[in-house]
């Protein structure tokens, strides 16, 4: 199994209690980055999960696909979540992270992809409203398109 195989595996059974272990799993300056965040080291990166588990009342990631060249791959996943507010879970998120490996087989970089606006702003009442007015302003005209 290769080390982006261990980390897929790790991040698509994460759950609050791995985070004491993300040195594991992490080099002591490794960069992470998503939409919303952009940190460096351990201590970092363990706060960015540790914020989305006291937000979220229930959050896991389902990883679709892993695909690796040399020290450099890419994990295409789904994430379900449901915040706290939250009587049911949320509409998934699909993202893909480049994931790099240092040669200790740790994550050196996770960088995080995906369409806030569309996956997540979409799903809340005043902005939701708003991200599809502005789509469908500046979409083209449907010609041919795939549904």
């Amino acid at each position: 199994m290769s080390a982006l195989d261990r980390y897929a595996a790790f991040f698509a059974e994460l759950t609050p209690a791995d985070l004491a272990r993300f040195d594991q799993f992490f080099t002591p300056d490794a960069i992470f980055s998503d939409p919303f965040n952009k940190v460096q080291g351990v201590a970092g990166v363990q706060a960015v999960f540790e914020h989305m588990y006291t937000q979220c009342a229930e959050a896991r990631f389902e990883v679709l696909e892993v695909i690796s060249a040399e020290q450099v791959g890419y994990l295409r996943w789904r994430f379900h979540f449901q915040l706290k507010r939250d009587k049911a879970m949320r509409r998934p998120i699909e993202g893909v992270s480049r994931v790099v490996i240092a040669h200790d087989g740790r994550v050196s970089e996770h960088v995080d992809y995906w369409d806030a606006a569309g996956e997540l702003y979409t799903q809340f009442p005043v902005i939701g409203g708003l991200m599809r007015w502005l789509r469908r302003r500046l979409a083209v005209p449907a010609v041919g398109g795939v549904g």
